[in-house]
């Protein structure tokens, strides 16, 4: 294999899975590809296949023949789920590869892990961690909850997402998200609540079902847009809890939908609900801010960076009776909802683009690819 000096720009780019995913991790990555091409830089991809962040044996192999015919000395931006998956792999190449690792989120603070497989996921992502020049994340708060891992602060760089430019929603009743107006109709058509998310454990829609089952005497329709065929069983237990709630008339699951698709659903929706138990950013409650959408949230994770206070209501992640008592206020109060919008539209004017991300990162590529590599961790003492 030819050795090659290390670029700044030209770069691998690891993948868990291909670009074509419609989950904020992989829009994240694909908006960052293509802004590093448009300003010149070289991107090759390097896809892995196999069910990340628990692959088996057989994608780990193949994952590693992959890793081995990367040039020496390239630098190598790997996804953080994948990443942290392949501590093996990532150790045995840390000399060869300047490895930045981009994480989204800390893979142990999934929810629905088992103690094991929690402390399982940590000592494999603090493997990896150790092997890493640097370490780009999608905000503050990721960066502070990677202070377990034994990542020095100065290996780290926030680059925040962008955010598309949104037309402002009209809302359901083509009234914009303050309804209060359309309210007089003999038949008002229910407000739209939205929910954008893949459906997996951590994004927390067994807990908004629940606390949607104390509100069936208001007009409202529930939209949840998301993969859901990324965890079969958590779909199969949220159809079940539908049914068994008595919301089969009230809750629509789309699944995935296309741009085009996804976009409608911001433009006539009248709130955005968003229950997660942790979120590395929230890009989609950046989509809703960017539509004027009024949020109902959580305090996970980087939420309460995302959403200031005055343009959406946050809770304590999996409490199903405060976040029934902020939707049932948000649907009952429509001068209370139109506040939430104006905020939100304020919320909108301080966003950033794409490229200024895009800007960001190339940045912080540049500054982390030339650091020195940390030192591998003291053997533990027997």
């Amino acid at each position: 294999m030819t050795t090659q000096g290390p670029s700044a720009r030209r770069i691998v780019f690891m993948l868990p899975g291909p670009l074509e995913r419609l989950s904020g991790g992989t829009i994240y990555d694909r908006q960052i590809i293509d802004g590093l091409r448009r300003a010149h830089w070289q991107v090759d991809l390097l896809v892995l296949s196999g069910a990340y962040p628990w692959p088996d044996a057989a994608a780990l192999d193949a994952a590693a023949n992959q890793v081995a015919r990367i040039p020496d000395g390239a630098c190598v931006v790997a996804d953080g789920l994948a990443f942290g998956a392949m501590p093996g792999i990532v150790q045995s190449h840390r000399r060869r590869l300047h490895w930045i690792a981009l994480v989204h989120h800390p893979l142990a603070l999934e929810t629905g892990l088992n103690a094991a497989q929690q402390q399982q996921s940590f000592a494999n992502e603090r493997l990896s961690l150790e092997a890493a020049r640097g370490v780009i994340v999608t905000s503050t708060s990721t960066a502070a909850a990677l202070a377990p891992y034994g990542v020095a602060s100065a290996q780290i760089r926030v680059v925040e997402p962008g955010t598309r430019p949104a037309a402002l929603a009209t809302g359901s009743r083509g009234t914009g998200t303050g309804t209060g107006a359309g309210a007089g109709q003999h038949h008002p058509a229910p407000l739209a609540l939205l929910c954008v998310a893949s459906l997996t454990p951590r994004k927390g829609h067994a807990v908004l079902l629940d606390a949607l089952a104390g509100l069936q005497g208001r007009n409202w329709i529930l939209h949840c847009v998301g993969d859901m065929q990324r965890d079969a069983a958590t779909t199969r237990d949220l159809r079940e809890r539908i049914t068994a709630l008595g919301l089969a008339q009230r809750v629509v699951l789309h699944g995935e939908l296309d741009a085009a698709a996804l976009q409608d659903m911001y433009q006539h929706a009248d709130v955005f609900v968003l229950p997660s138990y942790h979120e590395g950013y929230g890009m989609a409650l950046a989509e809703a801010l960017a539509c004027g959408l009024p949020v109902v949230s959580t305090t996970g994770g980087a939420i309460a960076d995302t959403v200031p206070a005055h343009a959406g209501v946050l809770v304590p992640p999996g409490d199903n009776a405060a976040l029934r008592m902020a939707l049932e206020r948000v649907l009952d109060d429509p001068q209370w909802r139109d506040a939430l919008a104006a905020g939100a539209r304020r919320a909108r004017a301080c966003q950033h683009d794409w490229p200024a991300a895009v800007g960001r990162f190339a940045a912080a590529l540049e500054i982390l690819e030339r650091g020195t590599l940390p030192a591998p961790a003291p053997a533990p003492a027997r």
